[in-house]
């Protein structure tokens, strides 16, 4: 009997028992060994040795290309972050519309979110060329002269954004999603009351949307300081490394400069970055995020003290 009782309750870990192997093996493994390895001078071949904090205090005292990395992925997550937000919040307001053909539409927006970064990097590289790229042709059309987006420094990082943005397909998809679920009755309550499209958006979505608009923020902030492929193919950290990302230095460190130990500390202080900006933002939240269940309970509360 204990040993059928055994088994009913192990039977539920046996069905996760894969995603666990795969977690220790290949996630909860490799973050442990890189802190351990952030601590040594280990070079990709040859002898390791222990030294304590010494990465960090390089990184931190000695390394300029450490801070001219992170003031650009800053200043890359400050532009990028808002940009994707709202573009993404415009497409889903957009193929929520009762339009003819929407549904083709949805799947044009989100084609590119599947797209690899490597095809990404191709395509955006042809759109951007100054010699013959679509962009400055129909820059031309208007009678602008367009850019060197990705050979001039003063454009360069505003061209990576631009690439990055045709990614956007996923959180259009979260957004669209959520918008779906609100009530219709709400709207035509609103509608009833002399509301405008504007005054809905901002009195009835928007709050409604917070929610997923923290956890959109949330993953745009982790993936804005974790960008490499897009960099590296598109413009490989230049012109003048005005691209010359974080993520990118912390790559160059480990397979160029073999020096795994170091890009390892720069790993773990990313990590703690985007642990403090994710902090910061939960604090927040509590400021601007409205969950439906915390409402009704509010309701409720009010309810029983009359």
């Amino acid at each position: 009997m204990k040993k059928k009782n055994f088994l009913k309750a192990a039977t539920p870990y046996l069905f996760i028992l894969p995603w666990i192997i795969g977690f220790l093996v290949f996630t909860l493994g490799p973050l442990v060994f890189s802190l351990i390895m952030s601590f040594f001078d280990w070079p990709l071949t040859g002898e390791k040795a222990f030294i304590g904090i010494g990465n960090y205090i390089e990184m931190f005292t000695q390394d300029d290309q450490f801070w001219k990395s992170l003031v650009i992925s800053l200043k890359y997550a400050a532009i990028f972050v808002p940009l994707n937000l709202i573009l993404a919040l415009f497409l889903a307001m957009l193929i929520t519309q009762p339009l003819r053909g929407v549904k083709v539409y949805r799947a044009i927006f989100y084609i590119p979110a599947v797209i690899s970064g490597v095809a990404t990097s191709i395509i955006w590289s042809w759109l951007l060329n100054s010699d013959y790229g679509v962009i400055n042709y129909l820059l031309s059309l208007l009678g602008i002269d367009g850019p060197d987006w990705l050979v001039d420094p003063a454009w360069a990082l505003f061209a990576v954004i631009l690439a990055s943005a045709f990614g956007v397909g996923t959180m259009m998809l979260v957004f669209y999603t959520d918008m779906k679920n609100i009530s219709t009755e709400i709207y035509e309550a609103a509608s009833l009351d002399g509301a405008g499209p504007a005054r809905k958006f901002f009195s009835i979505t928007l709050p409604m949307i917070t929610p997923t608009l923290l956890f959109n923020l949330i993953t745009s902030i982790i993936s804005s300081f974790q960008q490499v492929t897009l960099v590296m193919l598109l413009t490989g950290g230049g012109p003048l490394q005005s691209t010359y990302f974080y993520g990118l230095m912390t790559y160059n460190n480990a397979f160029k400069h073999h020096k795994m130990g170091y890009a390892s500390a720069n790993a773990w202080v990313m990590f703690i970055i985007i642990l403090i900006l994710t902090a910061l933002v939960f604090k927040s939240s509590s400021a601007w995020v409205f969950y439906e269940s915390e409402v009704k309970a509010e309701k409720k509360k009010k309810r029983g003290g009359k």
